[in-house]
């Protein structure tokens, strides 16, 4: 049967068009239910009699159909293995697709589960069930209808079924139908019809076998709940936020809450270098991190500057009401930096939509509550840029001391805090395996096993190269190639070679993990990688992109196994100047996997002549004159502090810490991944003009120096920032004999002032903006790490195709798809380096549980009412507070014993008494850890020396004033086997 649709269209001129399509309609969709005697049913029953749910208000067998809004906002009910033999029907699943691809996506996951008896219906191609528009009737209540239409026929049809003889003597009750829908109005309409209707609260809390699951309803109001006076502003229309970013009177931006004051946060808009800044609790007006929201901004003489105070919110309380303090503490801080300097302010504004939420699930924990019994919490998140929320639960008891997940729900004017509701438990708090999944969560990083989908693409074992695969490619088993890398790895992607050639000249060549080969476009195992971008490593845990048998088996360069490469071959004279390249698709037998202390040894043993001891000789030598020739170019040596732990390997918990010794071999490794990168890339994008996946790192713009520059000049250097080669040679000149770690600091500094390097497509920006400001490099790309990032399989095809070991096919030369991959590994880039540094913080933490450490340091920054103390040692950078009362009338910080901290602006300085405190001066500092907050454990730094007396930590009665700020003293192994 064939029927017309027809709806209208509005170009973008602004012309009316009609478009008709054909629509046809079937007798022969089945229902899917095992009561039915009619329908042809081409598959297994999955509405089936088994299951048997029970009810307060349905005290009868059913089945249940599901409007779109219970699907968009009870999705965490539906996930729970309780509810049984539910009907989703098409017009459901298309309106989900539209609205929310996340819950679509797990919509779907519980329709494939067959335990789940979950069947789609499709219910816009069946002839009793097709509803067609009516005349002035909108979308929405079309839909409405076609789910009403289908829930009445199903009841219907399968009372007719069960009318017969036979089921009638078989004694069994009917089963009946019932709508699911929080829409007041689709209800009544369903109750006129005779239709068996609920919403899903009354629904789920009429469970009787199940009564925590109320604790997973979406929470828009509570109920019983007084009506409170607003506390914001209202928003306003999203016909008035559309009207308003049209005529540019209002800004639309990314809202970004800071990590340190609650009431403080910016909103990124294109065109203000800094964003928007927005202060206080109404201009913030109910905004949470990520939202797109829409600014209006202040006038100028409006405009504040961003506050230097730290504000925490204190515990409150699910029924609480901002008290006197919290009101005054907030109009202190607005009149703090209303009053600041005019050339400290920065573009003001206030929040007056929200155009776009971004709200996810948190991880955190429940407030312990002042009043027994009661069923409403306060949730704090993890997280300390997302708002605390109300949730109401019933197991507020069994949750203590637990990290749980909450979702947002609504945030209503007159509610301090969103409300949301309870999803799962993820187990104790302090617990490793727990925090770990914490920091995945937290930083969006995809780490649920491989789908038995993704794991059928892989080879099947045992595996082996054939004759065919010996054919294609360039067999180079016979030359001396080793791997360099980490103690431990065992996601080995490159390998190494140099020999020498008859004609006095060198070859080296640079040996890829050939990881697209086992990865073929548009599987499942590839879109899988795709999606997760790039492995993500934490202390002692690894989240791998592709599954282990590719990353940890037949990818893995290992030692003395032949294995398919990629290979990048040069011939290059005595100096390293590149003669000739070439590429091409290997087989490789790695003679040796070294780590850089093995590879290094062997370098520096002179006894050793082998030839995997003169070809890394020859590469040590070729990689310096490479680095140096890059240093003249105007590459940046940069610097992190950086640490290692020694991890138990039964109880993952570290047992020794370090920071990370570097040896020529890193060097050595870097540059020629440096070498094939950028060889690579002016290949690829000769190649592929429009569509070369290639990696550039702007300039940062010359504010961002600011701190670098003054921090510099307190110390008598002038850095040049005009240009990277200035700046490298700067960089060089900041040295102190007295000081052997002054330079190191000085980079460290120049790293927090870069911009982060993103992935591209060569044609989306012009050449002059391909460049690399930290490489010197005209052109860059990632070749060299398959096994671990995307972004290297893409690359990898580009060159497979344009040499032609590869064909190459559609998606790889569609620009936009390729932008939008290039956007998703920036983001997945960027949060497993967040992720690794949260592992790190969080195994320090776990390092010092107990321990009292008193270590040498140095002062990075400082603050008006602390020191920014770095610690070599381990590689930790933490906060030394000088903390005191502050008396309003001199802005002075005194401590309880009176001791007086002095700051002084012009320079940058802390005075207290005849001590000052510089930038980049040396201290000693001894560090605990403060687990007050069970959530946010931190590490306490406190001053041992320079000496303090009234403020300093007391530790033996030699350890008198110190004048200045001098040089850390070592301590004596005797002393150290004593602490």
């Amino acid at each position: 049967m064939q029927t017309l649709r027809e709806f209208t269209r509005k170009t973008k001129r602004g012309n009316i068009l009609k478009i008709v399509r054909e629509h046809y309609l079937r007798d022969d969709i089945g229902c899917g239910s095992d009561l039915c005697q009619y329908c042809f049913q081409n598959e297994v029953y999955q509405l089936t009699s088994e299951h048997d749910i029970k009810s307060s208000i349905f005290k009868f067998p059913h089945y249940i159909v599901l409007d779109t809004n219970v699907v968009l906002d009870q999705i965490d009910v539906l996930e729970e293995d309780v509810l049984h033999n539910v009907i989703v029907l098409t017009t459901v699943l298309n309106e989900v697709k539209h609205k929310s691809s996340s819950i679509y996506k797990r919509l779907n996951e519980i329709i494939h589960d067959r335990t789940r008896n979950f069947y789609v219906f499709v219910n816009e191609h069946h002839k009793d069930t097709y509803a067609d528009r009516e005349p002035d009737e909108s979308a929405n209540d079309r839909n409405d209808r076609a789910i009403r239409m289908a829930a009445k026929w199903y009841d219907t049809h399968l009372h007719t079924s069960q009318a017969s003889k036979t089921f009638q003597r078989s004694g069994r009750t009917i089963t009946r139908v019932v709508l699911l829908t929080d829409d007041a109005g689709n209800r009544a309409k369903a109750e006129a019809e005779d239709i068996l209707v609920a919403s899903a609260a009354d629904y789920v809390k009429s469970l009787e076998d199940f009564p925590l699951l109320v604790d997973k309803l979406s929470q828009k109001t509570f109920e019983n709940e007084k009506q409170a006076l607003p506390q914001y502003p209202p928003h306003l229309s999203m016909k008035e936020l559309l009207e308003g970013l049209r005529h540019k009177k209002l800004l639309q931006g990314s809202f970004q809450a800071s990590r340190e004051n609650y009431l403080e946060g910016n909103v990124n808009v294109e065109s203000y270098e800094k964003g928007i800044l927005i202060q206080g609790r109404e201009s913030l007006n109910r905004a949470v991190e990520g939202d797109i929201v829409a600014v209006e901004l202040l006038p100028e003489s409006e405009w504040s500057a961003p506050s230097e105070i730290v504000l925490e919110e204190k515990n409150v309380y699910a029924d609480d009401v901002p008290s006197e303090e919290r009101v005054e503490e907030e109009k202190e801080m607005l009149q703090q930096v209303q009053t600041a300097p005019a050339a400290e302010r920065t573009p003001t504004g206030r929040i007056v939509g929200i155009v776009r939420r971004k709200w996810r699930q948190y991880c955190g924990i429940l407030q312990p509550s002042l009043i027994e019994d009661t069923t409403r919490h306060i949730f704090v998140p993890a997280d300390r840029k997302i708002p605390r929320i109300r949730i109401e639960t019933r197991q507020a008891a069994k949750l203590q001391n637990q990290r749980i997940i909450v979702t947002i729900d609504s945030w209503p004017r007159n509610s301090r805090y969103p409300h949301g509701h309870f999803v799962r438990s993820l187990g104790p708090l302090g617990n490793m395996a727990t925090e770990n999944e914490v920091i995945l969560l937290e930083h969006d990083v995809p780490h649920c096993k491989f789908s038995e989908e993704v794991l059928s693409f892989l080879p099947k074992m045992p595996w082996t190269i054939t004759d065919e695969d010996y054919a294609k490619r360039v067999d180079l088993r016979d030359l001396y190639i080793c791997s360099v890398d980490p103690p431990g790895c065992t996601d080995i992607d490159d390998a190494l070679h140099c020999r020498e050639l008859p004609n006095g000249n060198l070859e080296v060549g640079v040996h890829i993990a050939d990881v697209s080969h086992f990865i073929r476009p548009g599987n499942a195992l590839d879109k899988e990688a795709a999606a997760r971008g790039t492995t993500v490593y934490l202390v002692g845990k690894r989240i791998d992109m592709v599954p282990e048998l590719l990353s940890s088996n037949l990818c893995s360069l290992v030692g003395g196994v032949e294995r398919f490469a990629f290979s990048c071959v040069w011939e290059v004279d005595n100096e390293a100047n590149v003669l000739t390249k070439r590429f091409h698709k290997s087989v490789i037998k790695s003679k040796r996997a070294m780590t850089y202390e093995e590879a290094q040894a062997l370098i520096d043993d002179s006894t050793e002549t082998g030839e995997i001891a003169k070809s890394l000789r020859h590469l040590n030598r070729l990689a310096k004159i490479l680095k140096k020739r890059r240093m003249d170019n105007g590459a940046l040596v940069l610097a992190s502090p950086e640490i290692r732990f020694q991890v138990d390997s039964e109880t993952h918990e570290p047992l020794e810490v370090e920071a990370k010794q570097m040896r020529d071999t890193n060097s050595m490794v870097e540059e020629f991944m440096l070498l094939a990168n950028i060889t690579v890339a002016q290949h690829i994008a000769a190649e592929f003009t429009e569509c070369a996946v290639l990696r550039r790192h702007p300039k940062p713009p010359p504010t961002n120096f600011d701190p670098l520059v003054k921090a510099a000049r307190y110390q008598g250097f002038e850095v040049a920032i005009d240009t990277g080669l200035e700046l490298a040679h700067s960089l060089d000149k900041c040295v102190k004999a007295d000081n052997p770690y002054f330079n190191t600091m000085i980079r460290i500094l120049t790293t927090r002032c870069m911009m982060q390097a993103v992935y591209f497509i060569s044609g989306s920006l012009q050449k002059e903006e391909f460049f690399h400001y930290g490489l010197a490099a005209d052109i860059y790309t990632h070749f060299t790490s398959p096994i671990r990032r995307y972004s290297d399989i893409m690359v990898h095809r580009l060159l497979a195709a344009s040499i032609g070991a590869d064909s190459t096919y559609a998606q790889l030369l569609e620009r936009k798809s390729n932008e939008e991959l290039c956007n998703n590994l920036n983001y997945r880039h960027k949060m497993a380096q967040y992720a690794g540094r949260a592992s790190v913080a969080l195994n320090t933490h776990l390092f010092f549980r107990g321990k009292e450490e008193e270590e040498e340091g140095y002062v990075l920054f400082v603050r008006k009412n602390a020191l920014q103390v770095l610690i070599p040692k381990y590689g930790l950078e933490g906060t030394l507070y000088l903390k005191g009362d502050k008396d309003g009338k001199d802005g002075l910080e005194r401590t309880k014993s009176e001791v007086i901290f002095t700051f002084n602006e012009e320079d940058h300085t802390q005075r207290c008494g005849n001590v000052i405190f510089h930038s980049f001066d040396p201290v000693t500092v001894r560090l605990s850890l403060d687990s007050s907050n069970v959530q946010h454990e931190k590490l306490i730094f406190k001053l041992v020396k320079p000496y303090i007396k009234g403020f300093s930590v007391e530790t033996t009665p030699e350890a008198g004033t110190a004048a200045t700020a001098q040089p850390p003293t070592k301590k004596s192994k005797k002393d150290k086997k004593k602490k």
